[in-house]
């Protein structure tokens, strides 16, 4: 578990620009969960973005800085994205489930994009406490057809028990991170029956200062794949049912 003294250095409150997007509700297991869509100009791809937040308990919710930015770089690349709040954070309903219940909100959440977007390619995101729900699920859920970890936070949770995923899986781990040492991070790489591709950047856990190196070390990855999946209907349409 995190340090309980650093318990609020994921707090959103450090967000100072918002993503452009329409707040909206979906229906969760514990209740309605706080969403907010962010949309490209000119949306150009047949593919959904689910983003996931850090810790609840310390701070993270759908306005962390890493999650903005994996919002933002989505609409770069042509892709809508949802961000929300896992179960009780910000307006959504329930309490902290340790990982097993956000679980099961991401899943509800997969099920809002899909009904807006049927038959859309999703790829799932997450930072930290979310990467570590982003793995579980898209290990899971076929519907997941690209997963993006930043600092999975193998040193704080039990990953051994849970399915490698087997869709296209990128890890993205700061060499100076401090809360989950890169050490483990490769050491638990290199065990798995499946290799994701992997960026090490000379960042903390927090990515400070180097939110720009890993957006675009994201753009000129996922660029290929952004563009190999299908025209995609208006954006505004994103939000409504």
């Amino acid at each position: 578990m995190l340090p309980i003294d650093r318990s609020h250095l994921y707090d959103g409150k450090e967000l100072a620009l918002e993503c452009v997007g329409e707040a909206v509700t979906i229906s969760g297991p514990a209740g309605l969960l706080e969403g907010l869509t962010a949309c490209p100009e000119k949306e150009t791809r047949g593919a959904v973005a689910v983003i996931l937040h850090p810790h609840p308990l310390y701070g993270g919710t759908f306005n962390n800085k890493v999650v903005h930015s994996l919002s933002r770089t989505c609409n770069l690349l042509g892709i809508p994205s949802l961000r929300f709040n896992f179960r009780g954070v910000g307006k959504s309903a329930g309490i902290y489930d340790d990982g097993r219940g956000e679980v099961e909100d991401c899943l509800a959440a997969l099920d809002w994009v899909s009904d807006r977007r049927p038959g859309f390619d999703i790829w799932l995101a997450g930072f930290s406490f979310g990467a570590y729900v982003a793995y579980q699920v898209a290990g899971r859920d076929s519907r997941v057809q690209r997963l993006v970890t930043v600092a999975p936070p193998v040193s704080l949770f039990d990953f051994s028990h849970i399915p490698v995923p087997t869709c296209p899986w990128t890890l993205i781990q700061g060499e100076l991170d401090e809360l989950v040492p890169v050490e483990t991070v490769s050491c638990w790489v290199a065990g798995l029956s499946v290799s994701p591709t992997q960026f090490y950047l000379p960042a903390d856990h927090f990515f400070h200062g180097q939110l720009n190196t890993l957006q675009n070390v994201l753009l000129e990855h996922l660029a290929g794949d952004a563009r190999a999946v299908a025209a995609a209907s208006p954006c505004r349409e994103f939000g409504t049912a």
